[in-house]
């Protein structure tokens, strides 16, 4: 009897062992291409390391700061993604349960009636004449009621890991979505901010535009006059009028900027209208901050974006593990306890305690076909998950050191503008003089006003661009929104 037994279980040894060389094999996650050497611009290096930024702390301004806050509450985008999370939650507790033994609780009633020529008919009317049984286990033959009250469980055995492999997933799913909240408000954040820099940088061309509109209508009275004496003729006036017009066409163009500026700020806070608060300053470089020590590869691993694409790929791997492990053979336990009894009164007698218990353990054979599809899916969507992976990696480290790159030029260029601006405002005022004693004619007094406003309108360009690239080294620094 013994040799029996051991002969049963290397058989079964062996066929387990014949069909897990039939099943596919999960592949290894790839590694990574390697980070190159970040090219950062030449600034002044500190002896400190960076060790990331506050959301509170890169933006200081009140107003922008608010914006965020009513963001956070009333964006729509936003709420949806937190009840994303919530779903994904439920998910992960969902499959922590799956790994624990079911137990119900309740009653059953049912009745038969079985046909005369039946085996439970004939069996059931024999049993009446038998000698063995009282008056209480005779059975009612014309309809046999059946009574039930207790408790059943059952338990699936993870012998192969499916049902721990289905929790990782969900538990990485649910780090992922909670890492795609993140990028999402990092990214509504850059939106606002942006728009509110945006209505900043209108407001000021708005103020260039009417400075030097002022300014102009000095100079057009000079000329008015000088027309009423002789010395220069109607088509000065006429010249100076159409750039007065010129300018405050552009004026009233701004203003409808303004206002589409805010109809967007509007929209993304949630809010029907109303005027949004600002400062008059844009948003400035912290040197500070870049002179630090800088490990990329940390900065890149700490953004949202990337790390979302990381739980992403975990979990799809748990998911290729699962779905190989569905080509073992199930293995079930099931426990039934309780009283049953085909008589209501004798249902709550000791005499009426049953149970059972069950063991399964089930091969699958025909349904092979669809398993290895469904793996061959998982192993696909793996691929894809590294892909993601990599492309997220090499996008942020790209983005990291083209942000780098431009804020050195930005630099640069904004204190070359700066000049510019300076020399063409003394040259306004050397222009009015000189036209008054004789020594430049009204072209030159047009010009120079012109390329005054142009180099302001420059100078406020490069300021507004410089701007969006700091909101954009916020995000590519991976700061934190807490």
């Amino acid at each position: 009897m013994k040799r029996s037994k051991f002969k049963l279980i290397i058989w079964s040894a062996a066929a387990l062992s014949l069909v897990s060389c039939a099943i596919p094999k999960v592949t290894d996650i790839k590694q990574l291409k390697e980070t190159p050497e970040l090219k950062t611009p030449e600034l002044k290096k500190d002896s400190a390391d960076f060790t990331g930024i506050d959301l509170k702390t890169y933006f200081t301004d009140e107003n922008l700061l608010t914006l965020f806050e009513q963001v956070k509450e009333a964006n729509p985008d936003f709420k949806i993604a937190q009840q994303r999370i919530e779903m994904a939650n439920s998910f992960l507790k969902r499959s922590k349960s799956e790994m624990l033994p079911s137990l119900e609780v309740g009653a059953i009633v049912s009745g038969d009636r079985y046909g005369k020529y039946t085996m439970d008919g004939v069996g059931n009317y024999d049993t009446n004449f038998s000698n063995n049984i009282n008056e209480q286990q005779k059975i009612n033959t014309t309809f046999t009621p059946n009574y039930w009250m207790g408790a059943r469980s059952s338990w699936e055995i993870d012998a192969w890991g499916k049902l721990k492999n289905k929790k990782l997933s969900a538990q990485n799913k649910f780090l992922a979505s909670e890492e795609g909240l993140k990028l999402l408000q990092t990214d509504l954040f850059t939106d606002i901010a942006n728009l509110y820099y945006d209505l900043i940088a209108l407001d000021k061309r708005l103020k260039i535009y009417q400075d030097n509109y002022n300014l102009q209508k000095r100079a057009f009275e000079i000329i008015k006059a000088q027309r009423e004496v002789g010395k220069v003729t109607e088509l000065a006036v006429q010249q100076f009028k159409a750039q007065n017009n010129n300018w405050l066409a552009e004026i009233e163009h701004i203003k409808v900027e303004i206002v589409t500026v805010k109809q967007a700020i509007s929209t993304l806070t949630g809010v029907y209208g109303g005027e949004i608060e600002r400062s008059p300053t844009l948003l400035q470089t912290n040197f500070e901050m870049l002179n630090r020590n800088i490990n990329v590869d940390a900065v890149i691993h700490s953004r949202p974006d990337v790390v979302s694409n990381y739980y992403s790929l975990q979990a799809s791997q748990a998911d290729a593990k699962a779905a190989r492990a569905a080509f073992y053979p199930k293995i079930d336990l099931g426990a039934t306890f309780g009283l049953n009894s085909f008589s209501a009164e004798t249902l709550f007698k000791p005499a009426s305690l049953a149970g059972q218990l069950l063991g399964g353990l089930m091969v699958p054979v025909f349904n092979k076909g669809q398993l290895k599809y469904e793996f061959n899916i998982a192993d696909s969507e793996q691929e894809i998950a590294f892909l993601n992976y990599q492309k997220s990696v090499t996008g942020a480290f790209n983005e990291l050191q083209s942000v780098l790159k431009q804020t050195k030029i930005f630099h640069r260029v904004l204190d070359l503008k700066e000049e510019e601006v300076s020399f063409l405002d003394k040259g306004i005022e050397v222009s009015n003089d000189l036209y008054i004693t004789g020594y430049a004619n009204y072209f030159e007094l047009i010009n120079a006003q012109k390329s005054k406003l142009e180099a302001e309108l420059d100078l406020l360009k490069f300021q507004h661009e410089n701007t969006k690239n700091n909101v954009l080294l916020f995000k590519a620094l991976g700061g934190k929104l807490n």
